[in-house]
C-alpha cells in the first residue's frame, strides 16, 4: 500500500501529464510562431518542458513536443517544433489540425494579420510581412516563424 503523501504526489504527476495547456501558450507560442517577438530556440524549448515535458522525438533538426488541448486562435495545435543546436535557423513552428486556408482565415480575423500566397504551386507558401509562413503538412498545416541564428561572439 503506497503511503498517503506518496500516493498523492503520485497522482498529482500523473495529472500534470494531462494538464491544459498554460494560459500564456497564445502569447508565448502564438507570438512566436507569427514572429513578432525574438526567436529563441533555447527560450521556446524550455517552454515547452515546463508546460509540456521532454520532448517526444528529434528530429529534421527540432525536438518535437506533443500539445494536447492546445488551441491557438480556435484551431487545435497537436505538436510544437523548436529547433535543435544542428540546425541553421532558430525557429518556433506547429502542426494545427486545419489546412492552410482555414488556419490564414482564423489568424486574419483575430489577429489582423495577412498572408499572401508567394508561389503559385498546388501547395502554395503563404508568407506574412513578419516573416511567418504556413505550408502545406499532409491534409494539415504547419506554421512557423524561423530566423537566422546570430553569429558567436568570435566569428563578429
Amino acid at each position: 500500500m503506497l503511503r498517503p503523501a506518496l500516493g498523492a504526489g503520485l497522482l498529482a504527476l500523473a495529472g500534470l501529464a494531462h494538464a491544459e495547456p498554460p494560459t500564456t501558450f497564445g502569447t508565448i507560442i502564438g507570438s512566436g510562431l507569427l514572429c513578432q517577438d525574438q526567436t529563441s530556440n533555447r527560450y521556446y524549448f524550455d517552454y515547452m518542458v515546463k508546460f509540456f515535458g521532454q520532448p517526444y522525438r528529434r528530429e529534421g533538426g527540432a525536438y518535437w513536443f506533443r500539445t494536447p488541448d492546445a488551441r491557438l486562435w480556435g484551431q487545435e495545435i497537436l505538436e510544437v517544433m523548436v529547433s535543435d543546436e544542428s540546425y541553421a535557423y532558430s525557429f518556433v513552428g506547429a502542426v494545427a489540425e486545419a489546412t492552410p486556408e482555414t488556419m490564414e482565415e482564423a489568424i486574419r480575423a483575430q489577429v489582423g494579420l495577412r498572408y499572401a500566397k508567394i508561389e503559385n504551386s498546388r501547395f502554395p507558401v503563404r508568407e506574412a510581412k513578419p516573416g511567418s509562413r504556413i505550408v502545406y503538412f499532409n491534409t494539415r498545416s504547419k506554421i512557423y516563424c524561423a530566423k537566422f541564428k546570430p553569429l558567436p561572439p568570435a566569428l563578429r
